[in-house]
């Protein structure tokens, strides 16, 4: 296990009180905290974030969130377990974290615009945008997983 960099929440806690204020309001948006969860559990399989992947799998077990779909989040175009909603959005988060695959863009944008409206829209690559910067930092300051039971 790796030791944390800096703790870099108090160091720059402006910063760090922004992201989280933005995080704030964007947990309250009518995307629902459940879809939200989903969005930013996947973003961070992409990435590779420990930290972010264990945090927000707690929080959809918290809230009732079954195991079987979260263990297969990272196969969800393989399952029938997640709503089309909810495929919609998987598959925009992983368009807007794969940035440099321009491809199937629009095909994504497509898909996205017949499961929500264009608030929700924003609001969605808003959390998108934002997970990826989580992650950005919590890896590059390797936040620690503190080992501890998931119910």
């Amino acid at each position: 296990m790796n030791e944390a960099r800096l703790p870099w929440t108090q160091i720059s806690s402006k910063s760090y009180q922004a992201m989280a204020s933005v995080n704030a309001t964007l947990a309250k948006s009518t995307l629902g905290p459940q879809l939200v969860e989903l969005v930013q559990s996947r973003v961070s399989q992409l990435n590779g974030c420990a930290f972010c992947l264990d945090m927000h799998t707690r929080i959809l077990r918290e809230s009732g969130e079954g195991w079987q779909r979260i263990n297969s989040l990272s196969t969800w175009r393989e399952t029938g377990l997640y709503s089309a909603r909810e495929r919609a959005a998987l598959n925009w988060a992983e368009t807007m974290t794969r940035l440099s695959d321009h491809s199937g863009q629009d095909a994504a944008f497509g898909a996205l615009k017949l499961q929500f409206s264009d608030q929700e829209i924003v609001e969605l690559s808003w959390t998108i945008a934002l997970i990826n910067g989580w992650n950005r930092m919590a890896i590059g300051m390797r936040a620690p997983v503190i080992e501890k039971p998931i119910a």
